[in-house]
């Protein structure tokens, strides 16, 4: 396993852990204000080494083990990272795996490598949050002051939003229209998630071109579906996508 950073050219040191073995590379993608350490990232790392598969979690600019401030860093960044980790670390077909926003980024990283990205695993995806997760009160005194502060079920610092953040993601919104990807898709979804409404779920698999797409909703699932049963079905979601791909290949 490779525990180590890189630096895109003129960007701050990006963190990573990249364990090779088989194709195709499982990318984890955390969400916002979270890091590689995260328990589903470590567990999906555990079961890909027991695998022989290869592997990559890394931290984007301004969290975890990476340099760069986070206040300063946006959605198109973020994005920018995990393609720069991808075209620099891995080779052929790449399965990513998306918690929260990083469904977003997700979304936006398989856009922008159509030729490399063969499937996709979201976890209570959030892709166009900046949208419909914030009220018309708070878009207000982001544009007019720039900075948001929000209470956090996750940790005791309030999580924060900068004006920046959120135009970069009204300027990559991804569920206006129909989604040009045709690989095999797992979208997993709590139905007591308070921080994505279940029926965002839905409606992005409605617009997910594949028709390799299946929407798995868990009754008693909350936003970060960490439990063990929650491990599983991830692990379990990972593991049809890669069935869907050896199949067609």
């Amino acid at each position: 396993m490779s525990d180590s950073d890189t630096t895109p050219p003129e960007a701050p040191r990006l963190a990573y852990h990249h364990t090779p073995g088989t194709g195709p590379t499982i990318v984890f993608l955390s969400g916002y204000a979270s890091d590689m350490t995260g328990t589903k990232a470590v567990a999906l790392e555990d079961w890909a080494k027991s695998q022989g598969r290869a592997y990559l979690r890394f931290d984007y600019a301004g969290c975890g083990a990476s340099e760069g401030e986070f206040e300063k860093q946006t959605l198109a960044g973020w994005r920018d990272d995990a393609l720069y980790l991808i075209d620099t670390l891995t080779e052929g077909p790449v399965v990513l795996v998306g918690s929260s926003m990083g469904g977003w980024v997700m979304l936006m990283a398989a856009k922008a490598r159509a030729e490399r990205i063969a499937g996709l695993v979201g976890i209570a995806a959030a892709p166009d949050f900046t949208d419909w997760g914030f009220s018309q009160t708070e878009k207000l005194h982001l544009l007019q002051h720039g900075r948001l502060e929000k209470p956090s079920d996750y940790s005791d610092q309030p999580t924060v939003t900068t004006r920046a953040f959120w135009a970069s993601g009204e300027a990559n919104r991804m569920m206006i229209a129909p989604i040009a990807f045709d690989g095999p898709v797992r979208l997993i979804q709590g139905q007591q998630d308070k921080e994505v409404p279940w029926e965002r779920a839905v409606r992005l698999a409605e617009l997910i071109r594949s028709a390799q797409v299946q929407t798995w909703l868990i009754k008693d699932g909350d936003h970060r579906l960490s439990r063990d049963t929650d491990i599983a079905l991830i692990i379990r979601g990972v593991e049809d996508v890669i069935t869907c791909l050896q199949r067609s290949s």
